[in-house]
């Protein structure tokens, strides 16, 4: 009997392949009929690598290529990093599953094991690509000195072992799936960086009219992580973000509800609002909402305008 196809659209970096893989992997381990098969797309995140993310200024810029895809029906699924995904689809397009989420927290990359952000030495230089990162190092150390780093995890190793930088960070999560944990120095803990929404999990977007592909990646979805992820991107959507803004959010379910972390800061790290929320797991999307009003009424309104009109 011949199997059905299902065509999955990723980005061509080794992390976003992996993830492809991933899902591929889970698809054919529960679906025996099914054959999936991968096709690669560049993004404009991918071509465009000697601009810093916040000035390029475009919610889509790892994923609108492979959503064209899925519209125009050459792809049944789009696999992503979830936060990369905007809050807001494109017409036609739905959120059908996340996968369960891989560790959150961002690392410190140096050249010594066990080095932390507390030890690095006064006036150290670490290299980011994300306002998030810069804004919450500098506001723990404002001496440091922060450079701007872009491309895939292996091309950043390879930059930063080239360079004299003290530091660099990244997400523990992409570092751990490429099996290169070594050269983790140190964990980051969540109360010095909140990490991006939805970090570390995967995301599969399809088409609303595409029954059987929604059906397949629904038979993947971890519900877990779907609550988190809900609480963490209706705070995100709230204050109109993107991955090129200082905002993050952490969603943790516990025996009493639904904790919820967001951070909103200025770029320098000068200003910055640090709220936890706790609510039902029910009404995640609720509480990200009530977070982000909290936020913004505290001054991070003023903080998110600056920033967006730079």
């Amino acid at each position: 009997m011949e199997k059905e196809k299902i065509f999955i659209g990723t980005r061509k970096s080794e992390l976003a392949l992996w993830q492809a893989y991933f899902v591929k992997k889970e698809i054919e381990k529960k679906f025996k009929s099914v054959e999936v098969i991968i096709e690669k797309v560049s993004t404009k995140g991918d071509i465009i690598l000697d601009v810093a993310l916040s000035k390029i200024g475009d919610k889509g810029i790892f994923t609108k290529e492979i959503e064209n895809e899925l519209i125009a029906g050459r792809v049944d699924m789009a696999v992503h990093s979830l936060k990369d995904l905007p809050t807001v689809l494109p017409k036609g397009l739905e959120l059908a599953a996340v996968t369960k989420r891989h560790a959150i927290e961002d690392v410190l990359v140096a050249n010594k094991k066990g080095m932390t952000l507390q030890k690095l030495p006064i006036g150290a230089t670490i290299a980011t690509g994300s306002l998030r990162r810069a804004s919450q190092i500098l506001h723990l150390r404002p001496d440091i000195k922060i450079v701007e780093i872009r491309g895939n995890v292996q091309t950043r190793l390879k930059k930063f072992a080239a360079s004299k930088w003290d530091g660099m960070i990244l997400a523990r999560a992409g570092l751990e799936r490429l099996k290169l944990k070594k050269h983790i120095s140190s964990i980051i803990p969540i109360d010095q960086i909140i990490p991006a929404v939805g970090q570390g999990a995967v995301a599969i977007e399809v088409s609303s009219k595409n029954k059987f592909a929604k059906k397949i990646a629904q038979g993947i979805h971890d519900s877990a992580t779907q609550i988190i992820i809900s609480a963490e991107r209706a705070f995100l959507h709230a204050l109109g973000g993107g991955c090129q803004v200082p905002i993050g959010a952490y969603a943790e379910l516990k025996s009493n509800g639904l904790y919820l972390s967001g951070f909103v800061g200025s770029p320098d790290g000068t200003k910055t609002f640090t709220k936890i929320f706790r609510g039902r797991k029910a009404d995640a999307d609720a509480l990200g909402k009530a977070l982000a009003k909290d936020i913004l009424k505290a001054g991070g309104k003023k903080v998110l305008l600056e920033v967006y009109n730079q």
